[in-house]
């Protein structure tokens, strides 16, 4: 298949990717909460809370939605490199606004619509600008142990900080704590993909793995007490933020990915980059939905 087409299917299984996404976390929310139109602020989730879950249809459902969302995320970053796939993720914020309102019967209002349109924009221009001056880099051990090393850093920090500060915690540290984790856990994997292409599957891939899994485990229930103390909508948009960030910093720092591209394509995907995130961020403060105190 030609390298284009290679690019446009990864793009492709992004945006799919990004739909499941948004299902998922709102199947996931419904369960935590409790009932689709309650968001109280409720205090962290204990073991005992977690164990709960898997008991609720809504949570497995919402599981397995995510779980397809990972598999497509993982195809399109074997296929393309990750400041082109990344970015796509903050679609998942669009289809989760809209599927709110359609639930909560809310009509989205001008500013709304605006900050929607900002977004595709921004992201549909950070795509085109990124998929042309994009290339993989081949992956030294160095680089590979840098990003592991941050990443367990990362870990051990959020770990103690949220043992004894969180029941002042709220949804917006949980929410920033996940998205940094996450945008590693899709760096890690990108990385994971490429030593496998490389024929590098070793003990550095596999402590690299390791690091994916652990990220993943306490990301994951940063999520769940996201959801817990507010609607899918700002943890969506809170990931849709910092989760890129992290990972289009990483793939420009310490992958490369960008190395190859010329001045007139960092600039386009540099300021499309500005006008996507500026999107996000007005659709998390404009939304309707989360300006209305909740039963």
């Amino acid at each position: 298949m030609p390298f284009e087409d290679l690019r446009l299917l990864a793009i492709a299984f992004a945006v799919l990717g990004a739909v499941f996404l948004s299902l998922g976390a709102q199947f996931q929310n419904d369960a935590v909460t409790g009932s689709s139109s309650s968001h109280e602020k409720s205090k962290a989730l204990g073991l005992r809370q977690l164990a709960a879950l898997l008991g609720r249809p809504r949570w497995l459902l919402g599981t397995v939605f995510l779980g397809l969302a990972i598999v497509l995320q993982l195809s399109a970053l074997a296929l393309a490199p990750l400041i082109v796939v990344q970015p796509i993720g903050a679609i998942a914020l669009i289809i989760t606004s809209f599927l709110n309102a359609r639930i909560y019967k809310i009509k989205l209002d001008g500013k709304t619509l605006g900050s929607i349109l900002l977004t595709m924009v921004g992201v549909g221009s950070f795509v085109g600008f990124a998929s042309q001056g994009a290339k993989d880099q081949l992956l030294t051990d160095s680089q590979l142990l840098l990003i592991v090393g941050a990443l367990v850093g990362l870990i051990t920090l959020f770990a103690l900080l949220f043992l004894f500060t969180k029941k002042s915690a709220g949804p917006l540290h949980y929410i920033f704590g996940a998205g940094v984790l996450y945008g590693f856990v899709a760096s890690l994997a990108k990385v994971v993909l490429l030593r496998i292409r490389q024929g590098d599957f070793e003990w550095l891939t596999l402590l690299a793995v390791l690091a994916l899994v652990s990220a993943t485990i306490l990301g994951g229930w940063f999520v769940q007490n996201a959801y817990a103390s507010g609607p899918p909508d700002l943890v969506i948009a809170g990931l849709t933020v910092v989760d890129p960030a992290v990972a289009i910093g990483i793939a420009i720092i310490f992958l490369g990915e960008a190395q190859q591209a010329d001045p007139i394509q960092i600039i386009g995907f540099s300021l499309s980059g500005i006008v996507a995130v500026t999107g996000v961020l007005m659709l998390s403060k404009f939304h309707p939905q989360l300006d209305k105190p909740k039963a």
